[in-house]
């Protein structure tokens, strides 16, 4: 008699299981609203929006998008300061967003886009251009399935999805004049940022008490954006004018981004000739990453404070060491021979970036496990 309750059981959780699943149409109508404000705001197509929301989170009803609200498959990447959660994706364990509620999902992905240099030239596509968008957004990587927009059209044109970008009179939602407007502005002015409410200052102090290590020979800490420089100095007894100097920082404050702060001087030099960019990198962010004054990597480089510099360029981290400075190598070169760990950083993805395997990265730098170290430095290349 049990057994057969049991088995009733199951069957009832099977069947509200089953009756829990969200259908496309279900998910268009749950989140149509949200595509077609952050179009307004962003001019990302409605229709492009919506169709890798489907394909993303299976309709609505991904493991990911459960237990994380992230509706695009965004992972953390290292300038994310957010909550995250561990999903199976290219490679075991991967970080992924998390966010309190859709909309923060949807915002996110709109900052996302627009914030980023590999997508710019999307939205000079007419807003109804949704096939243009989708071939973009594959040329540009954001998924590394080759049928990826055949994916995203087919499902535009199957749910009518193209009828969120246009007016009654077949005209744009959003204002094409305003978009183009914005299109010539700095991205990061486009959208504020998310702000999590997990990025409070009681955190951000728990972090500066508990953050304190070695980087590059120095005493540092890795802090997340937003936290206070006071905070910091008055934590370790540091006067606020020297930890602003040791930082090449001119004024207090918050910080933008999660960053390096160190807590003595930085190093005239490197402790390598050179290091090339992986992606879009500030002169400052450099100096900060490499645990080097700014004024010697501007001097070495012939190159201003505020220079934003393109993947694959070479900067000198130390004088005379024979080659033109600022030289543009790719960044899978043979010049490239270590790699300083960053946080959230992994083998795998080291791995990937410099197209070797994880096996070679373990024999070359004698490793026993793959646990490794902020600051650590890796043999990349022989």
């Amino acid at each position: 008699m049990k057994k057969i309750a049991y088995l009733c059981a199951l069957l009832l959780m099977a069947s509200l299981g089953l009756q829990a699943q969200m259908s496309v149409e279900d998910y268009i109508n749950t989140y149509k609203d949200l595509a077609i404000e952050e179009m307004k705001i962003s001019g990302i197509p409605a229709s492009i929006t919506l169709a890798q929301g489907i394909l993303e989170t299976e309709n609505g009803n991904s493991e990911l998008v459960k237990k994380s609200n992230n509706h695009f498959g965004i992972k953390c990447k290292s300038n994310w300061t957010g909550p995250s959660v561990s999903h199976d994706d290219d490679a075991p364990g991967e970080c992924f967003r998390v966010y309190h509620s859709a909309s923060d999902s949807y915002r996110d992905h709109s900052n996302f886009l627009r914030g980023s240099q590999r997508y710019a030239f999307l939205f000079n596509l007419s807003p109804t251009d949704y096939k243009g968008w989708a071939y973009g957004l594959k040329k540009a990587g954001y998924a590394t399935n080759p049928k990826y927009p055949d994916i995203l059209i087919r499902n535009i044109e199957k749910y009518n999805l193209q009828q969120f970008d246009e007016n009654d009179d077949g005209s744009p939602v959003i204002d094409v004049a305003k978009q183009q407007e914005l299109n010539n502005e700095p991205a990061e002015e486009l959208i504020k940022p998310v702000r999590y409410t997990e990025m409070n200052m009681s955190q951000n102090l728990a972090s500066i008490k508990a953050g304190k290590t070695l980087f590059n020979g120095l005493k540092a800490i890795f802090v997340p954006a937003g936290t206070s420089l006071l905070a910091i100095a008055t934590e370790y007894q540091i006067a606020l004018s020297d930890l602003l100097d040791y930082n090449d920082l001119k004024k207090d404050g918050l910080l933008h981004d999660e960053q390096w702060i160190f807590l003595q001087r930085k190093k005239k030099e490197g402790n390598r000739n050179r290091y090339t960019t992986t992606g879009t990198e500030s002169l400052y962010w450099i100096s900060q990453v490499n645990a080097i004054q700014l004024n010697s990597l501007m001097q070495f480089n012939n190159l201003p404070a505020d220079a934003v510099l393109k993947p694959g360029t070479s900067i000198r981290l130390r004088m005379g060491d024979g080659r033109p400075s600022s030289s543009v190598d790719k960044p899978k070169n043979s010049a490239v021979s270590m790699h300083l760990v960053q946080p959230k950083e992994g083998l795998y993805s080291i791995s990937k970036k410099y197209n070797v395997s994880v096996q070679q990265l373990r024999n070359w730098n004698d490793l026993t496990t793959d646990e490794l170290k902020i600051g650590q430095e890796l043999i990349i290349s022989k």
